[in-house]
């Protein structure tokens, strides 16, 4: 397993949140100063969202209850969030 910088191994959750964490700064969603340079890429955000759905089926059976719900809630809001700014 990887450790991350506290010396913590890093969990499949943490993994996810950061696809999608990456994918909402793509799509400009994210509020905050440490994405403020970060680029707006629509494209870069349909290529996290892929692999999260890519994710969601290899892991299929295998994940908690927890998990299981986190990455369909993310999955959903995800693909929202990118519809509308393809409509834009």
């Amino acid at each position: 397993m990887t450790k991350s910088d506290e010396g913590r191994s890093i969990t499949f959750t943490d993994f996810i949140l950061s696809l999608s964490t990456n994918a909402m700064a793509a799509l400009g969603k994210i509020d905050d100063e440490a994405f403020i340079d970060y680029p707006r890429d629509p494209a870069m955000a349909k290529t996290n969202i892929d692999l999260l759905v890519l994710l969601r089926e290899k892991t299929k059976g295998n994940l908690s209850d927890e998990e299981e719900k986190l990455l369909q809630s993310l999955l959903y809001d995800l693909q929202m969030l990118y519809l509308q700014e393809c409509k834009k």
